[in-house]
C-alpha cells in the first residue's frame, strides 16, 4: 500500500500544482509506474470543478459558475493539458515534415494554429457544459476528466514515445498490465455516477480518441507530452459533445 501511496503521490504531483510532501529517493522510471493513476487525478480534478461550480452556483449565474469551474480545473493543473494542446496544434499545423512539426512543439512560444485552437476548445468547452442538464453537469465534470486522462494512457500504452529527451521521457516506458487494468478501471468507473443512458458518450471519445491517435502514429511515429495533453483536451471536449447528442 505505501507503494501503490506513492505511485498516487507521483502522479498527483506530476499533473497538478497541488503542494505535496517531497518524495524520497525519486527514481524517474517510477513515473511509468504511477500511469495507472493518472485517471484518479483526473477524477479529483473533476471534483474540484464541480464543487466549485456547485457552491458558485448558489450565488451567481449559470454561465459565470461555469467559467470559475473552468478556472479551478485550469488552476489546479497548471494549463498543463492545454499548453500540449497549443503546442501539438502548432506543430501538427506548421510542420511539413515530422522533424519540423516535433521542432515546432518544443517552441515555448505559442503560434496561430495553437492560438486558434486553444481558443476554439475553451469556447466550445463552455458553450457545451452551459447546455448540459444541470441535474447531472457535476457528476458529468467528473467524469470527463477521468475518460480523457485514461485516453491519454491509452497513448502511452499503444505508442512510442518520439523524442530522445523531454519531461515525458519517463512515461515512454509501455506500461504494465496490472497498470493498464488500473488506469482502466478507475477511468472508467465515475460513469458509475451517470444514468446508464449517458453511457453511449463514450462512443464519440473512442472515435476521436482513433482519429487523432492514427494522426499523431502517421505524422510523429508516436507521441510526445504535448500530445497526452492534446489528447486530453480533445477526448474530454468529446464527452461533453456526446452527452449532448443523446439529449437531442
Amino acid at each position: 500500500m505505501s507503494r501503490q501511496w506513492r505511485l498516487f503521490l507521483l502522479a498527483l504531483g506530476y499533473f497538478t500544482r497541488l503542494p505535496l510532501p517531497p518524495i524520497e529517493h525519486f527514481e524517474p522510471a517510477e513515473l511509468n509506474d504511477a500511469a495507472r493513476y493518472f485517471p484518479l487525478v483526473g477524477v479529483l480534478v473533476g471534483l474540484a470543478g464541480a464543487l466549485v461550480f456547485c457552491l458558485s452556483l448558489q450565488l451567481l449565474p449559470l454561465s459565470v459558475s461555469i467559467v470559475l469551474s473552468m478556472l479551478a480545473t485550469v488552476w489546479l493543473t497548471g494549463v498543463f493539458h492545454e499548453d500540449g494542446l497549443a503546442d501539438t496544434m502548432d506543430g501538427l499545423g506548421g510542420g511539413w515534415t515530422r522533424e519540423q512539426a516535433l521542432a515546432i512543439m518544443k517552441d515555448s512560444r505559442i503560434g496561430s494554429y495553437g492560438a486558434i485552437a486553444l481558443l476554439l476548445a475553451l469556447m466550445l468547452k463552455f458553450t457545451s457544459l452551459s447546455h448540459i442538464k444541470i441535474e447531472i453537469l457535476p457528476f458529468v465534470m467528473v467524469a470527463a476528466h477521468a475518460v480523457s486522462r485514461l485516453a491519454a494512457v491509452l497513448v502511452i500504452a499503444r505508442q512510442e514515445y518520439v523524442r530522445e529527451e523531454g519531461k515525458a521521457k519517463p512515461l515512454a516506458s509501455k506500461l504494465s498490465l496490472t497498470s493498464l487494468w488500473v488506469a482502466i478501471v478507475l477511468g472508467l468507473a465515475p460513469m458509475l455516477l451517470l444514468p446508464v443512458d449517458q453511457w453511449p458518450a463514450l462512443l464519440l471519445v473512442a472515435v476521436v480518441w482513433l482519429w487523432f491517435s492514427r494522426k499523431l502514429s502517421r505524422r510523429l511515429g508516436g507521441y510526445t507530452g504535448d500530445c497526452l495533453g492534446a489528447m486530453q483536451q480533445l477526448t474530454e471536449l468529446a464527452f461533453y459533445l456526446g452527452i449532448l447528442m443523446l439529449a437531442f
